[in-house]
């Protein structure tokens, strides 16, 4: 921060400007070298975990359920260890040590993966590889948080930032993409010695990118200590001082002296007085007596705790569009296996189609950064195009035109299966008379959907997040998602109960044929309409965080 406070002064003419030159090479220099980590990453990831219940099947016998099982239960891990290393990023280490660490730790993983496969090591040895993969994978939220730390707060910088969370994006679904297709080709083609020792050398090769950046890096967020301390003492302060009367004029109120705009909180900025949730500035009230921090808060630890009780409401609504954007690896799925596969003299597996959702983004994020921005600032006058809340809530409205689309075609192949039944091919697969082609255009605008809402909520937790809880906001987002898929699970539970009675088979049988899957569609629509109403509501009522200079 302090370098690019220097930076914005510019006052020492020709040699400032050199400077910053240097600097902004620097700094584009760095940022490209945590892109193609980023992609590394992902690719390793993908490589492993696309295909791995057929290793579990066809190299560790393990049966159809228990296979699906050990593979959900190391996802699951997986959603949930980016949060830890977002807090230790946040809290002990900062973000470049978190991130070299869990580097070294995915390089140990993939390594006993590749071991275990070449050697047909004990199960025992590949769970330990596979788990470690799980814990060293999670830096999703403390990566991205590091390369936005790369830029700084002036408005062409800022500018910059919000290209860096397109591309960063971007970056991450080329490497599933080829992850998920080149490395399972290889794994099917040429075994898994060789189809689990690429990730294993590219990770290896992260780690080398990573550390070959490090002069170019700026690192000026230290970690700020464990967040959940500061909060709890907030609470506790404005507990006990219930029976105080905070003053209407906040500069009353308790904060550290100085004018250089530091915070108390190591590394962080002072933020200013916001009026919502009035009863926790008693905790920065002075009062006789107040000499431990569990009695006396300064105004910036108070704004701290607002600024994430303001994020949750935000952070909620992306749970149901995360339970709608999941149809498109199960409900989406379900309806393909019933249409015609066929391509010329290839047969497309439905899960394939996912690949159109991936090529969406990867032509949306450069139409969106280099076309749609660009309009967006004539037309709003704002640097980024639109505010990282318009950007989410224009997603919203894109995923509920893709299950309106979703829906229609299952009228529409409701309709062909009424007229025409099913035809049975040579191989004994039955299909309705339909292309499964025809589920490109939902597909495409699935990824449209998540160009707008997932990168605008990497941009809006990372900007809103105190500074010494960035990584940890920023992990919020993958929360949603993992909680979205918690919940389309429990919407198609309480869907399949409350239709199939009396001998109906309900909207989802195992037969969708028979169902009604085109209810389910209408109903994920209503709820996306009924979610963006909600978002509408909370977008107006929340207070962007402000910063004293």
């Amino acid at each position: 921060m302090e370098a690019v406070e220097v930076e914005s002064k510019g006052s020492h003419g020709g040699d400032g400007d050199r400077r910053t030159s240097r600097n902004d090479r620097r700094s584009s220099w760095g940022c490209t070298l945590l892109l193609v980590n980023n992609c590394l990453q992902n690719t390793s990831y993908f490589g492993l975990s696309t295909n791995l219940v057929n290793y579990f099947q066809v190299e560790l016998h393990a049966g159809s359920k228990s296979a699906a099982n050990s593979v959900t239960n190391w996802m699951g891990t997986s959603s949930i260890t980016p949060l830890a290393a977002a807090l230790l990023a946040d809290s002990f280490l900062g973000r470049y040590w978190t991130i070299t660490l869990f580097l070294v730790i995915s390089v140990a993983g993939y390594g006993v993966v590749t071991a275990s496969a070449s050697a047909a090591l004990q199960s025992a040895v590949f769970y330990a590889g596979l788990y470690l993969v799980a814990l060293g994978s999670a830096l999703s939220p403390v990566m991205v948080s590091f390369g936005a730390d790369q830029f700084g707060d002036d408005e062409s910088e800022r500018g910059h930032q919000s290209s860096f969370f397109n591309w960063f994006y971007f970056s991450m679904n080329v490497g599933s993409l080829v992850g998920g297709t080149v490395l399972v080709w290889v794994q099917t083609a040429h075994g898994w010695r060789l189809g689990y020792g690429i990730p294993a050398l590219l990770s290896v090769l992260a780690v080398a990118l990573f550390m070959a950046g490090t002069g170019a890096y700026r690192r000026h967020q230290p970690p700020g200590g464990f967040p959940a301390t500061r909060i709890a003492q907030v609470v506790v302060a404005a507990v006990r001082k219930c029976d105080v009367e905070a003053p209407d004029d906040a500069a009353l109120l308790h904060e550290c002296d100085g004018d250089d705009g530091v915070s108390t909180i190591q590394g962080s900025r002072r933020l200013v007085h916001t009026d919502q949730f009035r009863f926790l500035d008693k905790a920065a009230v002075e009062t006789a007596g107040d000499k431990s921090p569990w009695r006396l808060c300064t105004v910036t630890q108070v704004e701290e705790l607002k600024c994430v009780l303001r994020l949750l409401p935000v952070w909620a609504c992306g749970i149901i569009f995360a339970a709608a954007y999941t149809q498109m690896s199960t409900t989406f799925i379900l309806q393909g296996d019933t249409l015609d596969p066929r391509l010329s003299s290839f047969r497309v597996p439905a899960a394939v189609l996912s690949v159109f959702d991936t090529l969406s983004i990867m032509i949306w994020v450069p139409l969106y950064d280099c076309i749609v921005v660009p309009l967006a600032r004539r037309l709003t006058g704002h640097s980024r195009g639109f505010t990282p809340l318009a950007r989410m809530g224009i997603g919203f409205v894109v995923l509920t035109i893709t299950m309106l689309l979703a829906g229609m075609l299952e009228v529409a192949r409701r309709r062909v299966l009424a007229r025409h039944g099913t035809y049975v091919d040579a191989d004994g697969a039955e299909y309705v008379p339909m292309s499964i082609f025809w589920q490109v255009p939902q597909y495409v605008v699935v990824g449209a959907a998540e160009v707008f809402t997932f990168i605008g909520q990497l941009e809006f937790f990372y900007d809103q997040a105190p500074d010494a809880m960035r990584s940890v906001c920023s992990g919020l987002a993958s929360a949603a998602f993992a909680l979205g898929n918690y919940a389309s699970s429990a919407i198609v539970a309480v869907v399949v109960r409350a239709t199939a009675r009396g001998g109906s088979p309900g909207w989802i049988p195992d037969d969708i044929n028979d169902g009604h899957l085109d209810y389910f569609f209408w109903l994920l629509a209503v709820l996306c309409v009924g979610n963006f109403g909600a978002y509408l509501v909370v977008a107006r009522w929340y207070t962007y965080k402000k910063t004293v200079d």
